[in-house]
């Protein structure tokens, strides 16, 4: 008789036990072997939660972060309140008067005039008063534009609109408070200046600070305007020096 032939066995696949994987399924190819089809691994759920984690843990020192700087911003403006408050402690008829006076002395029509008489005097005695013209003109303009410019994209009140009971001792020509235009073109000229014959730097420096301590003691502006203001007039005062030196 025959021996009756044996099926041959069919082995499952089976996972090594030193890998950490998952078992993979056998499937039949064209060849002579089989193609293993890998499975999903299951740290990638895991992965994907301690991503989620760590965003959210980022997310919260952020936060933290940007709570503590307005913290630190809401103090900084208290004080700047308090220290345009304990201004008024000074106030006197003549420190008015003459604090008015400083501020008018800082009106854009008084620079307008300014820029006028400068480069008038230039066509009549020459290019030193020429130079001088433009530096001024330049100064002014530069520090008008940047400084409004802040002003209407910061949108700071004026100190008697924002502190209940404060009355200022000059009108105010907007009701914008940061920065001090006032300031910006003030200092921005006196930068302007600078090294200037006849004696004009340091005028127009006294002058910038004059102007500046007026707009606190008027009431219309706090510290923090006539600070930031100064800032930006030295910036508009020194752009102002090249463009006049590259003028032909």
């Amino acid at each position: 008789m025959r021996p009756i032939p044996r099926s041959p066995r069919i082995h499952p696949v089976q996972a090594r036990r030193d890998s950490p994987a998952p078992v993979a399924l056998a499937a039949p190819s064209s060849g002579s072997g089989a193609t293993e089809i890998p499975a999903a691994p299951g740290s990638k759920v895991a992965g994907a939660v301690d991503a989620a984690a760590e965003v959210v843990a980022a997310t919260a020192e952020v936060a933290a972060e940007v709570q503590a700087g307005l913290g630190r911003l809401a103090r900084l403006l208290a004080l700047d309140e308090r220290l345009l408050v304990g201004a008024t402690r000074w106030h006197a008829p003549s420190r008015t008067r003459l604090a008015r006076l400083l501020t008018r002395a800082g009106d854009a029509s008084s620079w307008t005039a300014a820029c006028v008489a400068l480069l008038a005097a230039g066509l009549l005695w020459g290019a030193p008063f020429l130079d001088l013209g433009l530096r001024v003109t330049a100064a002014t303009l530069l520090a008008t534009a940047l400084s409004q410019s802040l002003k209407r994209t910061l949108n700071r009140r004026r100190p008697d609109s924002r502190i209940p009971g404060f009355e200022a001792l000059a009108e105010n020509p907007d009701r914008f408070s940061f920065p001090s235009g006032h300031t910006t073109a003030a200092v921005a000229v006196a930068v302007a200046l600078a090294g200037a014959p006849l004696g004009l730097a340091p005028a127009a420096a006294l002058l910038a600070i004059g102007i500046g301590l007026s707009r606190v003691y008027l009431g219309a502006h706090y510290p923090l305007d006539v600070a930031a203001g100064a800032v930006l007039g030295c910036a508009a005062g020194g752009l102002a020096r090249l463009l006049a030196a590259l003028a032909p």
